[in-house]
């Protein structure tokens, strides 16, 4: 089974248990490094996320995936929140963290940087519009952004 076909079982599988308990499912994925593969389930929820919240949701997926079988090689099963510098993937999360400062890794530079952090404006067709220090925006053309996380600040 194609990588892409387990991660549509998994979420078919998981999807109504998360609803269920107020959870979303952030990101799925399934890989392999080295010699082993992994399904990586990333969960959050208003509140945060738990490990309690983690084990729960293990617990469901490893007894589904017991039953239904769909993954024909070993593989380890982790499930964990998106952490506290998560990515942005889909379009919503332009509009859920507007306003935060975020961090946007690109693979050709803009004014000679690789890594622009700014406040995230939002997502306008296919740039990403951050302001500076200054106040002034920051136009990112999506197709050279190879990652786009919340930024840590302490």
């Amino acid at each position: 089974m194609s990588k892409k076909k387990v991660i549509e079982v998994v979420k078919d599988i998981l999807n109504p248990f998360l609803i269920a308990n107020g959870y979303e499912l952030f990101d799925a994925e399934y890989v392999k490094e080295g010699k082993d593969w992994f399904l990586r389930i990333y969960i959050d929820k208003e509140d945060g996320i738990s490990l309690d919240d983690c084990e729960k949701v293990s617990n469901y997926l490893s007894s589904k995936l017991d039953e239904v079988d769909p993954i024909e090689t070993n593989y380890l099963l982790e499930v964990s929140s998106p952490g506290i510098d998560r990515p942005l993937i889909k379009d919503s999360d332009y509009v859920k963290y507007k306003g935060r400062i975020v961090e946007v890794f690109l693979y050709k530079a803009i004014n000679s940087e690789k890594v622009i952090t700014g406040v995230l404006e939002g997502l306008e067709r296919n740039f990403i519009i951050l302001s500076d220090e200054n106040q002034e925006n920051i136009n990112i053309p999506r197709d050279i952004v190879s990652k786009v996380k919340l930024a840590v600040i302490f």
